[in-house]
């Protein structure tokens, strides 16, 4: 794989983020907090008759950009903040640029910068990645 800095990871789009999947991940997640299923919940905080996405669900959305674009395995760490939610019926592009590249080991790494795309918002996740890149 030819990598070089400036690069654009291909985009990897979730058309609508869907409310049953984020009461799926509660009940395996033993996750009692309403915002995930209960929408005046989610009314009485401002963000609106939704659900709360839950991290986890916004940050595999991340890792299948990335294991599309270098392969499963690829990841070798990730740094996120998540600065706003992501909310169901949401359009949201996980999206990435090459910020470097460089040798290790016999292995070539790739420095990412990483983000969800939400239209009309701050990226409401952000961070870093380093991905090692197939031979």
């Amino acid at each position: 794989m030819n990598v070089k800095t400036g690069d654009r990871i291909p985009d990897w789009v979730m058309e609508s983020v869907r409310p049953e999947r984020m009461r799926t991940m509660a009940a395996i997640l033993r996750d009692p907090n309403p915002v995930h299923w209960d929408r005046n919940s989610v009314d009485a905080l401002g963000f609106g008759q939704h659900t709360i996405n839950q991290g986890p669900l916004g940050l595999s959305y991340m890792i299948n950009m990335l294991h599309e674009w270098a392969g499963p395995g690829a990841i070798k760490r990730l740094v996120m903040t998540f600065p706003m939610a992501v909310l169901d019926g949401d359009h949201i592009t996980a999206k990435g640029v090459v910020t470097g590249v460089r040798e290790e080991g016999g292995v070539t790494l790739a420095e990412c910068d990483i983000w969800l795309e939400r239209p009309g918002t701050e990226p409401p996740l952000k961070g870093t990645a380093t991905v090692a890149l197939p031979g």
